[in-house]
């Protein structure tokens, strides 16, 4: 699967309703050697920004989990390394990977009940294209 289609795959997948970190390792499932069945359920707590606590971006977290899941026999130090190259480009693009910041123009909550996903909601935030930016970074990367 090209760059392109794993990054209207993950907006796809976030658009049924999965959270950012669900649809970045989802989507690059393939290139990762993870079943999605697996990344689904791995992934689902690191929705907004972990448990919707508004911290590490979602998409980061997956984008991270992709990263690892591709390097099993990558040494602390060498897949510390590369995850830091893979947060750096994101902050680059960014300027954080703090899910609150990402989305503060948006009105996002810390509750832990999810939003409806509604077209306004949708309209509202900037999610689909942090998420396609964080599956470009993890292709770097794996």
């Amino acid at each position: 699967m090209s760059g392109t289609d794993c990054r209207e795959k993950a907006k796809e997948y976030f658009e049924t309703g999965l959270n950012c970190a669900q649809s970045v390792a989802m989507a690059l499932s393939e290139k990762s050697g993870v079943p999605t069945s697996v990344i689904k359920a791995v992934a689902a707590p690191f929705g907004g920004g972990v448990a919707r606590s508004r911290q590490l971006c979602g998409a980061v977290s997956g984008m991270l989990m992709t990263i690892g899941a591709a390097h099993p026999d990558y040494s602390k130090t060498e897949i510390y390394e590369i995850s830091r190259k893979a947060m750096d480009d994101f902050y680059e693009n960014f300027g954080t990977l703090n899910c609150a910041e990402l989305l503060k123009d948006a009105g996002a909550d810390d509750s832990p009940v999810p939003s409806e996903r509604t077209p306004e909601y949708y309209a509202s935030r900037p999610c689909e294209k942090i998420i396609g930016c964080a599956v470009e970074i993890a292709e770097k990367y794996l």
